[in-house]
């Protein structure tokens, strides 16, 4: 399971950490978004752990004989399920609590935090040796060095503004300095350039204005308000069950199916576990795997399918529990029959030496 998840939330971190490194997210925030998509993540993640530990766990009894010592104390098919579905048991309600309650709260506060992140000025998280265009890209600036406090060092500045007069159009800008100045938050920031020049002109003509500065203001865009939209993924369970859009009912739907999924999952898992010390515990890991993924993509497409409303939503999600629960039904049958078969015929035999021995002795 830990491995599974470093595996998930690695490449998770990695994605928002190059965001970070362009300055689109704060890197402050990052350990707070990976704690927040954490609970998502294990939804998924422990009813796998789970169906592979029960897989790897009695087929290692199965290679060492101790699952056929066991059969032969008087452990049947039956009670091994017993025994099996117990911790399974808790594992689902586990994985419920997260589907149903912790996941959707987290993917909320994950998505409020990158909708401020969103919503900052257009210098807000600036790192040095990048360019960030300004004022809806008529303008960029870039900056050698960004100290923490937000001070700028070797500042570059270009302004191209179509609507100016001819040869006014193209405005370069170099400072030794620069720094972010917002006054409050209901009024646009200004960058602020020092001990500069400004040079306006025609590229390619001699002809151009060169202005020195000790000090430069450029305003730049307020900052865009976003509202953040809740998805079905992000509403709360109540709301869902409240709603009748087909979207909500397939999201409930599938909230439901996760803990579902443990449980069918290691109802197939103890058959396919079972195999012989020269086979191997890891023969069929892969078809096992292999069914899993067939499992969660037919969960996904008849989601898909409720969502667009070409599935009944009575059917929905159910049916695909219901075909695998047949599956698990008759990979567990087959050797629950074949034991009371051998029983039966043990009975049987027994008896018979029996009446043989009864009668050939009173024929004595």
């Amino acid at each position: 399971c830990a491995v599974l998840l470093m595996v998930v939330v690695s490449g998770r971190f990695v994605k928002y950490l190059a965001q970070a490194a362009v300055g689109e997210l704060d890197a402050g925030i990052l350990l707070a978004i990976i704690g927040y998509r954490l609970p998502g993540f294990l939804e998924l993640i422990l009813p796998l752990a789970f169906f592979l530990g029960v897989l790897l766990t009695y087929g290692r009894l199965y290679v060492q004989s101790e699952m056929t010592v066991m059969t032969a104390c008087g452990m049947s098919p039956l009670q091994l399920v017993v025994y099996t579905m117990i911790p399974s048991l808790l594992v689902a309600i586990l994985v419920g609590w997260l589907s149903l309650e912790v996941g959707p709260t987290g993917l909320r506060k994950a998505g409020a935090l990158l909708t401020a992140q969103k919503e900052r000025g257009e210098l807000d998280g600036m790192v040095g040796t990048h360019f960030y265009p300004l004022q809806g890209g008529k303008a960029v600036t870039y900056a050698e060095e960004v100290s923490k406090e937000g001070h700028m060092q070797d500042v570059f500045m270009a302004e191209n503004n179509p609507d100016a007069p001819e040869g006014q159009q193209l405005v370069l800008v170099v400072a030794e300095k620069g720094r972010q100045h917002r006054s409050s938050p209901e009024k646009p920031s200004y960058l602020v350039l020092e001990n500069g020049y400004r040079i306006q002109g025609v590229p390619g003509q001699a002809d151009y204005q060169v202005t020195h500065f000790e000090e430069y203001g450029q305003r730049l865009s307020k900052p865009k308000k976003y509202h953040s939209r809740h998805t079905s993924d992000t509403m709360p369970t109540g709301e869902l069950m409240a709603s009748e859009k087909m979207a909500h009912v397939a999201a409930l739907q599938w909230r439901f199916s996760v803990p579902i999924l443990v449980l069918v999952m290691t109802l197939i898992a103890i058959p396919l576990s079972k195999t012989s010390p020269r086979q191997g515990r890891f023969v069929k890991m892969l078809p096992a795997i292999l069914l899993y993924i067939v499992y969660l993509v037919m969960l996904n497409a008849a989601r898909g399918a409720v969502e667009d409303g070409k599935l009944p939503a009575v059917l929905g999600l159910w049916g695909v529990h219901g075909l695998f629960l047949l599956i698990a039904s008759l990979l567990l049958g087959r050797p629950m029959i074949i034991q009371q078969m051998i029983q039966r015929g043990y009975s049987q035999h027994r008896v018979s030496k029996l009446v043989v021995r009864y009668f050939g002795n009173n024929n004595g």
